[in-house]
């Protein structure tokens, strides 16, 4: 008997589809590559000819009325994430959805609230939920091994300055990003404020909200931000306070201009509770965890150990859409409380106020 395969559609396909998503599907046996759209027709036809799919076009509508799809991966712009989400999981897909998940908080509860209805699994793509010391933090702060969660320290720096200044990027190996690529990033995508719906906070403190986030079980209530564009039309700097519904509060803060030939991204969470702390720090691979009561664990980490790297999201969605497993290490309800956070952050540093989410 043949094995069942997941067909699966893309609505995106662009750098990163074409570097990471796409290619790890594809090399999949129990995965049909079944539709794929994007924009530009050239574009269009040298995607659907290297990676053999059997349906384009330039109409995400026309792919979902027309194609038999179990799951879509949405890499479209971040503005246009609701849309294009929110139309698979009528057509009754899975969807994978790209950070940030959307970029308001209304959107992403709808988006939610729709596929726990539909039934569906919403995955997205956070690369480092799926290494071993990351989700063994999970598993002991769920453990209760903090107690009560009573304060948060949550910092990201990238070197995106480039990216974010509509320069592109250097696509060298010293700059820490593949060669092999089909396509460079879109520089609206990343730069313009209409179509990235953002800057850094968007582009990156959607990746290390969402782990803390999806760590932590925190509800956010009231953002108070302030941001810095220094010759850039979205944000490089973010400088972010909160308070969650629990009564704990924290600090969010992300900067984009690590310089490129160091690359080595900046994650450093710090989770403070009523038993202890746990300390988890991507960039120099460190999970430790320290107790009132002398009861301490630390992680025999690797100095690489932390490096990041996105295999695990788009596997983990596959075995979803086919029920090889049921655990999304990534899920869309954590990406909400991301996007709800950054909504009211963005939200204050227009203000100049305490903004609710």
């Amino acid at each position: 008997m043949a094995e069942q395969k997941a067909r699966i559609g893309f609505i995106g396909a662009g750098w990163w589809a074409t570097s990471n998503h796409i290619p790890l599907l594809a090399a999949r046996p129990d995965v049909e590559l079944a539709a794929v759209c994007r924009l530009g027709k050239s574009e269009l036809e040298q995607v659907r000819t290297r990676f053999g799919f059997a349906f384009a076009t330039e109409d995400f509508r026309e792919m979902l009325a027309k194609c038999e799809l179990d799951a879509v991966v949405v890499t479209s712009p971040h503005t246009l994430h609701f849309e294009h989400a929110r139309a698979a999981l009528d057509a009754g897909c899975h969807v994978m959805l790209e950070k940030p998940m959307c970029t308001r908080a209304d959107h992403a509860r709808e988006l939610v609230r729709l596929a726990r209805e539909k039934r569906r699994h919403l995955l997205v793509p956070y690369g480092w939920h799926y290494k071993p010391f990351v989700q063994e933090a999970k598993r002991r702060i769920d453990a209760g091994a903090l107690g009560r969660v009573e304060f948060v320290m949550c910092h990201m720096a990238s070197p995106i300055r480039r990216l974010l200044a509509g320069e592109g990027l250097r696509m060298d190996r010293n700059a820490g990003y593949a060669t092999e690529t089909m396509f460079e990033p879109e520089p609206a995508t990343w730069s313009s404020p209409a179509v990235a719906g953002g800057g850094y906070g968007h582009a990156q403190i959607s990746h290390s909200s969402g782990m803390l986030f999806w760590l932590t079980g925190l509800v956010p209530r009231e953002v108070f931000a302030m941001t810095a564009a220094p010759g850039t039309a979205v944000e490089l700097f973010d400088a972010i306070a909160a308070r969650f519904d629990s009564g704990a509060i924290g600090s969010f803060s992300g900067a984009g201009t690590v310089p490129e030939k160091q690359a080595r991204y900046q994650v450093d969470l710090r989770i403070f509770g009523s038993d202890g702390m746990l300390l988890l720090d991507c960039e120099r691979a460190r999970l430790e965890v320290r107790r009132n009561d002398g009861d301490h664990f630390a992680a025999a980490l690797g100095p690489d150990d932390g490096a990041y790297s996105c295999d695990g999201p788009p596997h983990n969605f596959a075995d979803l859409v086919l029920d090889k497993t049921q655990m999304n290490w990534s899920p869309g309800e954590a990406a909400m409380r991301s996007v709800e956070l950054l909504d009211a952050a963005y939200r204050s540093a227009a203000s100049g106020r305490l903004e609710a989410v």
